[in-house]
């Protein structure tokens, strides 16, 4: 990506970008994969924890975001509506592997809090070691897949409690709920040890082949 995109794709709106893409300047689409590869990660490894497969959910998410732009009417935020769109790829995939998570499910057993303790024990000597990134993105993915999805919405993709209450159609108190026990399950100290720029994060290579791949995608439609 060279300067000049850069500087397009951080200058111009959301809006801007889809109403053009409207009007036949699909190429445009590339920007809004570009601005967006990284939180779709993050939040598909949330929730179906396969980086094998997360790639292949982005880009049938994109896709299915353009083939529907002209419903989204600017009602809410964009970020939100793709967002969601990403969530509900990432839970069809799930279904298809036999396995089904609640979003809305508020309950979580005592035992499951302790067999977190037993597999992921000593947060801090963990980190300590020279696999410090490795053993941070272990530690969230070992979290309770709802747990997880709010943690790396709110703490690493700085999604706020609004947003990220629409993208999981869950209540504002659900989502500090949430948080709270994600945080509590990962150790208060756990905070100290990660910069949460390094945490899933998606490399340019890979960006770029996912822009290729959704682009191919629009182009055959």
């Amino acid at each position: 990506m060279d300067m000049r995109e850069t500087f397009v794709t951080d200058t111009i709106s959301d809006h801007e970008i889809i109403t053009r893409i409207l009007h036949g300047e699909k190429n445009l689409y590339s920007l809004i994969v570009r601005r967006y590869n990284q939180r779709l990660y993050r939040v598909a490894m949330s929730i179906i924890n396969d980086d094998a497969e997360v790639e292949d959910v982005m880009q049938v998410a994109y896709i299915n975001a353009y083939e529907n732009l002209g419903k989204f009417a600017f009602k809410a935020s964009f970020s939100t509506w793709l967002t969601r769109i990403l969530i509900n790829e990432s839970l069809l995939r799930l279904k298809k592997r036999g396995k089904s998570i609640n979003m809305n499910d508020d309950t979580m057993d005592k035992e499951i809090y302790q067999q977190h303790k037993i597999e992921v024990q000593t947060p801090v000597a963990k980190m300590l070691n020279s696999e410090l990134k490795f053993a941070l993105e272990e530690a969230i993915r070992q979290l309770p897949e709802k747990y997880r999805a709010v943690f790396i919405m709110r703490e690493i993709e700085d999604m706020n409690v609004a947003e990220t209450q629409a993208c999981l159609d869950i209540s504002e108190a659900n989502v500090k709920v949430r948080l709270n026990r994600a945080k509590a399950l990962l150790k208060d100290s756990l905070s100290q040890f990660y910069k949460k720029e390094d945490i899933l994060h998606f490399h340019l290579t890979r960006c770029d082949r996912v822009i290729e791949g959704v682009m191919k995608g629009i182009e055959a439609l």
